[in-house]
């Protein structure tokens, strides 16, 4: 892992500018204030890793989101000794969102296919700006308990549509 914090501080306004770009293209942040996702922008760091890398690693609480701006990941889940590919991500994909808001042990990792390149937000520096505007707290959990709810009906429906049955199969948004 090539950690590029540095490059952030040093590459100026153009790549300021593309994060915050990026910024307001991720459901997470939709809906904050233009001011707020500039402070997200600039505390944004952007990494770089070789495939075969992790990004996370399941069990670890990093308390880290990442934005795929290049490369494909693959997300993994490891019982025992077996390694199963869950999901495949590319270029456009968020992920580890909930890392942000609270300490919680990853259920996956995240391996690098190839070379990937992420825009990376750390919960300590979210914290921190989240601690000068509290008020945007119930825009987040707004944003989370649609991204939640989005999440289960695509589950439910490719559960449906490989005829597993969905008996007994309660989601958070019922509990």
């Amino acid at each position: 892992m090539n950690s590029s914090a540095a490059d952030n501080k040093s590459g100026g306004g153009c790549e300021f500018q593309e994060n915050l770009e990026i910024l307001r293209q991720i459901d997470f942040f939709a809906g904050l204030p233009i001011e707020t996702l500039k402070i997200f922008a600039y505390l944004c760091t952007r990494e770089k890793y070789q495939a075969d890398d992790y990004l996370f690693s399941q069990n670890d609480d990093d308390g880290q989101a990442f934005y795929l701006i290049s490369g494909r990941a693959v997300l993994v889940h490891t019982t025992d000794d077996t390694q199963i590919d869950v999901l495949q991500c590319g270029p456009g994909e968020f992920m580890g969102s909930l890392a942000l808001l609270g300490s919680m042990p990853r259920l996956f990792s995240l391996q690098a296919a190839d070379a990937v390149e992420c825009l990376v937000m750390t919960r300590e520096k979210f914290t921190r700006a989240i601690e000068q505007f509290p008020e945007l707290m119930p825009r987040l959990l707004k944003s989370v308990v649609v991204n939640i709810r989005s999440w289960e009906k695509r589950s439910m429906a490719a559960m449906k549509s490989k005829g597993i049955s969905l008996s007994g199969m309660v989601g958070i948004s019922a509990q």
